[in-house]
C-alpha cells in the first residue's frame, strides 16, 4: 500500500491519499503514529545491534576508533574489505557476502532505518563478516584508512539531478578522489544505476582524470556481461526493470 522498499511510508504519499479522499484524515494519522513507531523500533534495535556502527553526526568529523583497524578489531581476520555505499537495505551487502564468505563486507547509509534490514538478516544468519555504518558517505575518510579498502559498490544512487547538486553525486571527483584515498592501488568501484544520465556523466568524470575504466555497459542485462554477482538484483532495481529501463553498469580503477 505504497511503502518505500525500506518499510517507510513517505510524507507524500499520505499527502496524496488525503488528497483524493482515499482513506479518512483519521485513519492517516493512525496510520502515520504506527510507521513513525516502527522506524523508532528500528532505531532501537540498531543501538543494541553488534554489528551497526552509529557515530554521533558531529562537525568537524572526529576519526572513528575502528579507522585503519577494522580488520583486526571488528572481524578478527585479514580478508578483503568490501563496501556497499547508500546501501539502503544492504540488499547487495547481504548477497554478496553470503555468495562471497571469503570477503568482508561494510553497508554503510545514514537512514537507520533502511540498513536495519540489512543488519538484522545479517545477525540472524550468523553473518559475522558483515557490518554497518551509519555515517554521510562525505565523512568516509574519517572511518578508513589509507589503502584499507578492496572494493567499492555503488547500488542506485541518488542522480542529483540539478547542476547545483552535481558535488553531491556519489561518482563526483569529490566523491572518486575520497574512495581513492581509501581504496587499494588495484581497488575497485562498481557503479549499478537505471539513470543513463548519471551513467555518462560518471564516464566523462572518469575519461577526464584518466582513471581506468575495466567494464562499460548502458545494458547490463541484455550485454552477455551478466555473472553471480551482477545478477544480484536490489528491490529498487526489480522496479526499474519491471517499468521497462534498463540497467547501467561500470567497473573502473581510480588509477
Amino acid at each position: 500500500m505504497g511503502e518505500t522498499p525500506d518499510g517507510t511510508m513517505p510524507n507524500h504519499f499520505f499527502a496524496l491519499l488525503y488528497k483524493h479522499k482515499t482513506c479518512s484524515s483519521s485513519y492517516l494519522r493512525t496510520l502515520k503514529r504506527i510507521m513513525t513507531k516502527r522506524k523508532l523500533q528500528r532505531f532501537a534495535e540498531n543501538e543494541l545491534a553488534p554489528n551497526v556502527f552509529q557515530p554521533p553526526n558531529i562537525y568537524p568529523p572526529a576519526d572513528h576508533e575502528l579507522k585503519g583497524r577494522w580488520n583486526e578489531s571488528f572481524f578478527k581476520n585479514d580478508h578483503h574489505i568490501v563496501l556497499e555505499l547508500g546501501c539502503g537495505r544492504g540488499e547487495y551487502t547481504v548477497h554478496l557476502a553470503k555468495k562471497f564468505p571469503e570477503n568482508n563486507y561494510i553497508g554503510i547509509d545514514f537512514k537507520g532505518a533502511r540498513l536495519w534490514r540489512g543488519a538484522k538478516t545479517a545477525l540472524e544468519d550468523k553473518m559475522n563478516h558483515v557490518a554497518f555504518l551509519r555515517i554521510r558517505i562525505e565523512r568516509i575518510e574519517s572511518y578508513f584508512l589509507q589503502n584499507e579498502i578492496n572494493e567499492i559498490w555503488i547500488t542506485f544512487p541518488d542522480p542529483q539531478f540539478k547542476r547545483i547538486r552535481e558535488k553531491k553525486r556519489l561518482t563526483s571527483i569529490e566523491f572518486l578522489s575520497m574512495y581513492k584515498n581509501i581504496l587499494k592501488k588495484d581497488g575497485i568501484v562498481h557503479l549499478k544505476t537505471d539513470n543513463a544520465e548519471l551513467y555518462n556523466y560518471t564516464l566523462e568524470v572518469i575519461k577526464k582524470n584518466n582513471f581506468s575504466i575495466l567494464i562499460s555497459t548502458d545494458d547490463l542485462y541484455n550485454s552477455g556481461l551478466q555473472n553471480e554477482i551482477l545478477e544480484v538484483k536490489t528491490t529498487y532495481e526489480k522496479i526499474f526493470l519491471q517499468q521497462g529501463s534498463k540497467i547501467c553498469y561500470l567497473k573502473f580503477m581510480l588509477q
